[in-house]
Formats: structure tokens, C-alpha cells, sequence
């Protein structure tokens, strides 16, 4: 399976295949403990609670974002522990509309790692399916992880000797963030100069909980990109975690082949010599 959402029932259907594992992604970003507390107290059979900062992220040096990306190899390790192996049908979910678990998707992809899909609907899904939580820890037996890195990433030089030019810089954030009219994380705000605002929440129904059918998000992200190829598209947001929504959201769409630019805003802005605009 190398789609990018799997379904509830399917998941149901896996529940023990040893061929499969499950990730549970829940985060705040205002309580960073919220994710783990909420793993103790219910998680999906099966699942293995993944910590944005602790799993999902590098060492921070103050240029490099407020979420850098691990070293792969390290990665690939952690992986290995889990029981990921190169054939392993992964799947990630959350509590908030896929954001911390597309994150996870992405950081598979990064590695060479197909075989991932994020569960459509998150766990609000699993419990409008009335499927029961568990409070138990999984323990899997290790193996090797394989590193295939794909070059999926673009970093703050690529972005800055392409401003201007055709490729498009789009930016997962809410509204009033990209326009610098209310900043709450970094401590600048604006948005890197012609840039475009696609907010990760419009990919998801009215309830927040599932993604919108592909042929609605294929006509809005054609519209946004207005002609140009999904590889002329460099995606961004904070902190390089909701832009990696928008990048699953357009391979749901059919429009794969975007890059991320991990460091986002939050490293962009650390440089005052580097270009901001504000407004929309």
C-alpha cells in the first residue's frame, strides 16, 4: 500500500498484522506533554506514541527552526526499534486533523519508506467507529531500518535565490500569522516575500476530522498553482510540520512531487537579513 490515507475499516481489518504498525501522533504545541498524557490514558491497539519534539525533530541551535529535522540515520535507528522494517505498512494519526501525523508521513517518504499512510478521520474517526482504546505499551521486536534518502527538502538558500522567479513558495499557516497581523509562536511575523497562503485546515471537511475528496483539493491547489508543476512548489509554514498537510493533501489530490523547506518561518525569521513581507 502506497496511498496516502488509509481508512478506518482498513485499519480495523489490520488490527495485529504483523506486517503492519500503528503511530500515535498527538500534540500541543502550548503543552508539550499533552501527547504522551493522552497515549497513557487510551491509544489505538497497537499503536506506539511518536513525541513531536523528542521523535519528530532535531537537535535546535537557535538558526534552524523550531522543529530541524533528526539526522536520518538516527531516524532510520528509532525506526528499527520500533519495528519498522524496509516492508512494514505504517500508519500515523492524531487527534488534530492529521497535522503532527502528516509530519510523521512526510518523514517516512523522506527516507526512502513508501509503504506509510495517515489514518483519514484521526482518532475522532476511530471513536465514531465505536472502537474501543487500549491503555497497554506495545513491545516489538527490533530490526533494521534501511535509509533511502530522497531529496525532498529545500533549505533557506534554495528559497532565497528563488524568490521572485516561478517557483512558488506556499505557506500552511493561518491567515492572520502569514499576514503578521497576529504572530503566537515566533517572534516575528510576516511571511517570506511572495509567498502564498494556503491554510492546512482547508483540506479537511467541515468537522476538521476527515480530508475533502481529492477532485475538490485538486481544483483548489490547480487554481493556487496556476499552471506551474507540483515540482516548481516549495511548501512551508512555521516550523515545517503543517506543511507537510498540504504536501499530503496535494499527493491525495494527485499532485505529488513538492518539497518541504524544514526550517519554515520560524527559521527564516531568525536571519534579519533576510527578507520579510506582512500583509496578505
Amino acid at each position: 500500500m502506497s496511498k496516502p490515507l488509509v481508512s478506518t475499516d482498513e485499519l480495523i481489518a489490520h488490527l495485529g498484522d504483523p506486517a503492519w504498525r500503528i503511530f500515535d501522533c498527538r500534540h500541543d504545541l502550548q503543552n508539550v506533554e499533552y501527547g504522551a498524557d493522552a497515549y497513557a490514558k487510551g491509544h489505538i491497539p497497537g499503536a506506539t506514541f511518536l513525541h513531536l519534539d523528542r521523535d519528530l525533530s532535531g537537535e535546535k541551535n537557535g538558526r534552524n527552526g523550531r522543529h530541524p529535522l533528526p539526522d536520518p540515520a538516527v531516524f532510520a535507528q528509532r525506526l528499527g526499534a520500533w519495528g519498522v522494517g524496509p516492508d512494514t505498512q505504517v500508519v500515523a494519526y492524531d487527534n488534530e486533523g492529521g497535522v503532527f501525523a502528516s509530519r510523521f508521513w512526510w518523514m517516512l517518504r523522506w527516507l526512502g519508506h513508501d509503504n506509510v499512510a495517515l489514518l483519514d478521520g484521526g482518532l475522532p474517526g476511530w471513536r465514531r467507529a465505536k472502537q474501543a482504546l487500549v491503555t497497554e505499551t506495545p513491545v516489538f521486536a527490533p530490526t533494521a531500518f534501511p535509509v533511502r534518502p530522497q531529496a525532498l527538502t529545500v533549505d533557506a538558500g534554495f528559497v532565497l535565490a528563488h524568490l521572485g522567479t516561478r517557483m512558488l513558495i506556499v505557506d500552511a499557516r493561518a491567515p492572520e500569522r502569514f499576514s503578521g497581523a497576529q504572530e503566537t509562536l515566533d517572534p516575528v511575523g510576516g511571511h517570506i516575500p511572495g509567498a502564498v497562503n494556503r491554510f492546512y485546515f482547508d483540506n479537511l471537511d467541515d468537522s476538521g476530522c476527515y480530508f475533502r475528496p481529492a477532485d475538490e483539493l485538486r481544483a483548489e491547489f490547480e487554481a493556487l498553482l496556476d499552471g506551474r508543476q507540483a515540482a516548481e512548489v516549495i511548501q512551508q509554514c512555521g516550523s515545517g510540520v503543517t506543511a507537510c498537510h498540504n504536501i499530503l493533501a496535494m499527493e491525495v489530490a494527485g499532485l505529488a512531487g513538492s518539497r518541504l523547506y524544514p526550517g519554515s518561518w520560524s527559521e527564516w525569521c531568525a536571519d534579519p537579513a533576510r527578507p520579510i513581507a506582512t500583509g496578505t
